[in-house]
């Protein structure tokens, strides 16, 4: 193969990656100053720059200096991407940490230290375009001839662009058919919070091991030595020193506490917002012109002094020691506190000073926001005002709204917040954020509807396409039906109802319009579909029915479609209702149609490989079916084979999707064998073949709940005659029903086709609403014969319920099928993988499916997989290197290099591949060591 560009080269040419070099700095001199500053800011508190770990390098082998600190954390870094580098494909490695405790400094001297074994980079530019960053990753990764190809470590601040990021990688390196018996790259995600922790992720807390203070203390003594009494202004490293002492920390910010002697100045000023944006937003900063932009109305324009003549350090006097200032290559100087803590510690002296966090707040806002706002202060802001914690499970005040409005509604009142909200409303009067915001703060706290109608609409006003924004009128009107004080008239109600459903509906037209179209970036992501508006309409009708229904049973006829809204007015009292009767005709069909959706998004599909759908959305939709549909009767029925459809909607199996969910909802043996009777006599009336689908599918389901085997009357017609609609649900019954197993007559379907098939109607019925979700897979492929051998499920959950709940839900790291008993069930299908696709081997042919996990298909090699089916038809899980292929891999080699894959394998994790080249004469080439490697892997999953 041809050479490619140089790593130099390469390097140069990358404009979203800080690639740090191997031999960074070495050679090269500098003036003593520029060293002496750069240590002087890292250990105030500036964020570190390479050429800290150089400076500590030298003086370590100088014996001038002690080691650059490593908390305890490093260690294990450390081990885990020595051990990832055994695996090719991409891994991901978590650091988490809370701010101001040093985890970005830990993982750029992770990177620093792996600099000469791996292509260390940061991920500094935007992530609106990762195809362009996986790019990126990807030229690094293959710089140089395929014989330089070496796994890139990547410092990404984040998890929200990991997996897309990760899908990119992949997908480029199969379109390049880039061969690689390595990991491409190592991602090293440094995240600022503490959930969702697993037991490999390493979290730094604000607290020092013993071994840690010990090393903290050796280094304190040394700067003194060095630095003398600069030392009291290192606030950055004495706080991690002191272990976080909140004792350091007041007398640190003392100053702050002269301000009700000293009054509000400008450097007072300045302090107070700088501090606010540090303890509320990550990162932020002010711009060196911001700052001066305060002082430009102060004493020093009625002085002969211009601000020219005056630094900023000189303006802030007293409390220039607490503001670090930092410049990154060519930009404009950034000014921030030297810690997240002495920030917070600031802000909270400031308010018992008298100066509130909202006073603070829109000083800032009336200072630095009245003319053209740049960019990044009008993202810091909205992160301040708006930016709340991510959801639990259930919705909870504390979710609800920034962690700045919070503490402003609970250290101040409630209309300092409606203030503050107000006042970013109109000065940012392009931005939807602020009145949709103030909206929310209007109907949840303060239960003022009118006031959050208004500003709802104020936000869709300003957004208009955006189905995100327009939920928030919809969600007013629904709290307001929700928090009427009882009882309320039926008129009254039904008016409320109808503004609510009117809204969400509207949400519902704007979310199936955002398919394939570019929407703010800020607020929503066309990826994902917002079903939000769906689920609005049902929580309303859930609503509607409980209220009126508490009232007067008749409601309950009405609502159902029972009797008609005109019939039921003597019983009703009011003949004013008749206006909403058009509302009240088709309240149930529309439930009906919705739940039908939900029940089907919910089924087959869930956020992400992670996490399921919080468990309030199946509840209520699966109540709201019930009051509507279930809740009716059969008497005014009069088709043929409609009253038996009508029973199955008691069931809630009036459907595919209701079938293939009895599982998930808990249904009785008895009520499925009741559903599989019913389908089986609508089979004679009414749409055979969807019936006939659906009988099967409900036999399959009594099946896996472990009752007595039934006759399935018409299996032996559909597998012999294909009655195939035009729908997934059919075709993947087909593939269940047609799949070899080894056992059974050669298959007489064109697997490859209805494969193809089964993708294409998924693509028509269900893409543009899953988009992004990840599919659920349904059923797996077992040991027996014909419905016997098709496992939904709920029942591997079930055999692995004796683990953790975790497992059930997260599908990433395929655990479940380690279960003995998972084992023995299913069925393992052999294949082989081969340019980054994998195929099953089905009689003697080939037939390519997916994989769960993409980063199993690293490398050619035969394998066995056990075989999942999604809506979209089938997916390979657990994916293994077949011992057939590593016995017959070690035969082809000869005794010596026998012997060196052996030293190889002895040397166990603390050995990279690379280094076999120490190994001669049993390995004389370096593209032989990718061979040991790949072999390698193989032995240790025997």
């Amino acid at each position: 193969m041809a050479n490619g560009p140089s790593l130099s080269t390469v390097t140069r040419s990358l404009s979203l990656l800080d690639v740090l070099h191997a031999n960074q700095f070495e050679g090269k001199s500098f003036n003593p100053e520029i060293l002496e500053e750069t240590e002087e800011n890292f250990y105030r508190g500036a964020p570190p720059e390479w050429l800290n770990f150089h400076i500590s390098e030298q003086a370590e082998l100088d014996g001038t200096g002690s080691p650059f600190i490593k908390r305890d954390g490093y260690i294990k870094l450390e081990n885990q991407i020595h051990k990832l580098r055994k695996h090719p494909g991409i891994s991901t490695v978590k650091l988490f940490h809370q701010p101001g405790c040093g985890g970005t400094t830990l993982a750029m001297k992770v990177l620093w230290d792996f600099r000469k074994t791996l292509r260390s980079a940061v991920l500094t530019g935007s992530t609106s375009d990762i195809t362009k960053v996986a790019e990126e990753v990807v030229h690094l990764f293959t710089a140089g001839s395929q014989g330089d190809q070496k796994t890139v470590l990547l410092l990404v601040n984040g998890v929200q662009v990991l997996e897309d990021l990760q899908v990119s990688i992949m997908r480029m390196i199969a379109n390049q058919k880039i061969v690689t018996g390595m990991p491409v790259v190592v991602l090293l995600s440094c995240i600022r919070e503490d959930a969702d922790l697993k037991s490999d992720d390493v979290f730094l807390q604000e607290v020092l091991s013993d071994s840690e203070k010990n090393h903290f203390n050796d280094k304190k003594a040394e700067l003194n030595k060095q630095y003398g009494d600069k030392c009291q202004r290192f606030h950055g490293f004495n706080i991690m020193q002191s272990n976080f002492s909140e004792a350091y920390i007041q007398e640190a910010c003392s100053v702050f506490k002269t301000i009700k002697e000293t009054g509000i100045q400008e450097k007072t000023q300045l302090a107070a917002f700088l501090s606010l944006l540090n303890a509320y937003v990550p990162d932020s900063y002010l711009l060196e012109s911001q700052c001066l932009d305060v002082f430009k109305h102060a004493n020093y324009s009625h002085r002969d002094i211009s601000l020219e003549d005056i630094s900023l350090e000189d303006m802030l006097d007293d409390f220039s020691h607490l503001i670090i200032t930092i410049q990154q290559g060519g930009s404009e100087k950034r000014v921030r506190m030297a810690h997240p803590l002495i920030a917070q510690c600031c802000t909270e002296l400031m308010a018992e000073a008298g100066v509130t966090r909202s006073d603070t707040a829109k000083n800032l806002l009336i200072c630095l926001c009245r003319d053209e706002v740049p960019r990044s202060l009008a993202a810091f802001v909205n992160y301040m005002l708006t930016k709340r914690r991510p959801k639990e499970k259930e919705c909870s005040a504390s979710d609800s709204f920034s962690r700045l409005i919070l503490h402003i509604q609970t250290k101040e009142d409630a209309s300092q917040c409606v203030s503050l909200l107000g006042m970013a409303t109109n000065m940012f009067d392009q931005n939807q954020i602020f009145p949709q915001a103030l909206a929310r703060f209007h109907y949840i706290v303060l239960r003022d509807y009118d006031q959050a109608e208004m500003w709802a609409k104020e936000a869709k006003q300003r957004d208009p396409k955006n189905s995100v924004v327009a939920d928030t009128l919809g969600q007013v009107h629904k709290n307001r039906l929700k928090n009427l004080r009882r009882p309320a008239q039926p008129g009254h109600i039904l008016a409320l109802a109808l503004k609510a459903i009117q809204a969400f509906e509207d949400e519902e037209r704007l979310a199936k319009d955002e398919v394939g179209t570019n929407v703010k970036r800020n607020v929503h992501d066309s990826r994902f579909f917002n079903s939000r508006g769906m689920f609005g309409f049902l929580q309303v009708c859930n609503l509607v029915y409980d209220l009126l229904v508490s009232q007067n049973p008749t409601w309950r006829g009405v609502l159902t479609k029972k009797v008609s809204l005109g019939s039921a007015l003597p019983s009703l009292g009011d003949r004013s209702l008749l206006r909403f009767n058009d509302l009240i005709y088709r309240l149930r069909d529309a439930v009906e149609k919705k739940c039908a959706f939900l029940d089907g998004y919910l089924t087959y599909s869930k956020p992400d490989i992670k996490e399921d759908d919080p468990k309030y959305i199946s509840r209520q939709t699966s109540a709201c079916y019930r009051k509507y549909v279930g809740d009716s009767t059969s008497s005014h029925l009069k088709e043929k084979g409609a009253d038996l459809i009508q029973k199955l909607k008691l069931k809630q199996a009036g459907t595919t999707t209701g079938v293939l969910s009895c599982l998930d909802r808990e249904c009785t043996e008895s009520d499925l064998k009741e559903i599989t009777t019913l389908w089986e006599e609508i089979c004679l009336h009414k749409d055979p073949d969807t019936a006939m689908v659906n009988n099967i599918f409900a036999h399959i389901m009594l099946r896996n709940m472990g009752a007595p085997e039934s006759d399935c009357k018409h299996l032996t017609a559909f597998k012999q005659e294909m009655y195939l609609t035009d729908k997934p649900e059919a075709h993947m019954l087909a593939l269940l029903l047609h799949w070899p197993t080894g056992n059974e007559d050669a298959c007489i379907l064109d697997l490859s086709a209805m494969i193809k098939r089964t993708q294409d109607l998924y693509k028509q019925a269900y893409a543009k609403h899953f988009r992004s979700r990840y599919l659920r897979p349904l059923f797996f492929l077992g040991k027996g014969q014909e419905l016997n051998r098709i496992v939904h499920r709920t029942v591997l959950e079930e055999l692995a319920r004796q683990g953790d709940w975790e497992t059930m839900q997260d599908w990433s790291d395929e655990k479940i099928f380690q279960d003995p008993w998972i084992k023995e069930r299913l069925l393992k299908v052999q294949g082989e993988i081969r340019e980054y696709r994998l195929f099953a081997t089905v009689d003697g042919k080939e037939i390519e499916v997916v994989a769960n996990l993409q980063n199993s298909l690293w490398r050619k090699r035969k394998v066995s997989f056990y075989l999942g089916f999604t809506i979209k038809g089938p997916v390979a899980f657990a994916i293994q290197t077949e011992t057939a292929d590593t016995k017959e891999l070690l035969s082809e080699m000869d005794s010596s290099k026998q012997c060196g894959l052996l030293k190889f394998g002895a040397c166990g994790d603390e050995m990279d591949a690379r280094d076999l080249t120490k190994l001669k004469p049993e390995v004389n080439r370096v593209d032989e060591v990718q061979t040991y490697s790949i072999s390698w892997i193989a032995i240790r999953q025997l």
